[in-house]
């Protein structure tokens, strides 16, 4: 191991030298590094969590230049998943051994469209945020699945609401940068990917005392300086109230019919390089996963680059966010 980040076996670097790892190019050295850092807080342990996909609605007031999941209202013939079918996953999840019930979910659909406005007062709720209180509690009560909720930006009240009925919740930051929510950047026309309005509510989340999840999308135009910047400030908040349970780094993958469909990939080297940075400022302890299903053939290189965690693994449905993606790897019990 280079002697330049033999410090950092037994500390965490500071700004300044978290900012000095833009510098090394060559990924052994800091893989090796932390894949050290990995076994010191988890061992040999790697963990997944298997879980079912549960998409409330495909809605979304954003329209994010890389993202296949929201649609548009013209493409669907029902807004939401209605108890019935929210149920008719949960179990089919629960019978195959599941765990976690991932909500995944558009971003406040109804401040966008008339026809989830009309179909959540139909239903008899408010908000979108309302009736996925709701959903979630349905399917905690009647199946002990546990739901974790991605549902975008919310406020004090939704989130509040929530953590009754959920075992946690996350957004990912995806990139402090603000360069990418310019005109011609994947986050233009996107307020809720806007970083100041992520990092508000990662923030609001540790106030109110929620076990988080997020992380950072690699591969759609930021720097390497801005992937450590948006690690940082990552760590600042989970340093501050503890409450960021799991770091994902999620490598960008181009889909079809999307603005960002001829971009470029982003490259394992990039991946491995991120994940083992990550692993370095965030120290030991910190539970880091990058989904499997993104990466194939490459698990055994995010092992040595210093993961611990598949994150969600389901038997059951797919990856609405990567349709198309295989499914994670097999395990065995």
């Amino acid at each position: 191991m280079s002697t330049q980040l033999d410090r950092f076996l037994h500390r965490r670097p500071d700004f300044r030298e978290a900012v000095a790892l833009e510098e090394i190019s060559a990924v052994e050295p800091l893989m090796q590094l932390a894949a050290t850092l990995r076994d010191g807080g988890h061992g040999d342990l790697v963990t997944y969590s298997p879980k079912v996909f549960i998409p409330l609605t495909v809605l979304c007031r954003d329209v994010c230049h890389y993202c296949t999941f929201a649609r548009r209202p013209r493409e669907l013939s029902q807004v939401y998943l209605d108890d019935s079918q929210v149920l008719e996953i949960a179990h089919a999840g629960d019978r195959q051994g599941c765990h976690e019930a991932l909500f995944t979910l558009g971003d406040k659909p109804e401040l966008r469209y008339r026809t989830a406005r009309d179909a959540l007062e139909k239903m008899g709720f408010g908000s979108t945020a309302e009736y996925l209180v709701h959903t979630a509690g349905l399917v905690f009560d009647q199946t002990g699945l546990l739901p974790h909720i991605n549902a975008g930006i919310l406020n004090s009240d939704e989130m509040s609401a929530l953590r009754d009925v959920s075992a946690s919740q996350g957004i990912m930051l995806e990139s402090v940068s603000e360069r990418l929510t310019e005109r011609g950047g994947p986050h233009y026309g996107s307020p809720d990917k806007h970083p100041k309005v992520r990092l508000a509510n990662i923030d609001l989340a540790g106030r109110l005392k929620i076990p988080f999840t997020s992380g950072i999308l690699i591969g759609i135009g930021e720097s390497r300086r801005e992937r450590i910047d948006s690690l940082l400030a990552l760590r600042e908040l989970a340093d501050t109230y503890g409450h960021i349970q799991e770091l994902i780094i999620q490598p960008f993958r181009p889909k079809a019919d999307t603005l960002m469909a001829a971009h470029p990939s982003a490259g394992d080297h990039e991946l491995l390089w991120t994940v083992a940075v990550a692993r370095i400022i965030f120290g030991e302890e910190m539970s880091i996963q990058a989904p499997p299903n993104l990466s194939p053939g490459a698990e055994t290189g995010l092992i040595a680059a210093g993961i611990n965690d598949w994150g969600g693994v389901s038997p059951v449905t797919l990856d609405h966010f990567n349709p198309g993606k295989r499914p994670g790897p097999r395990s065995r019990r």
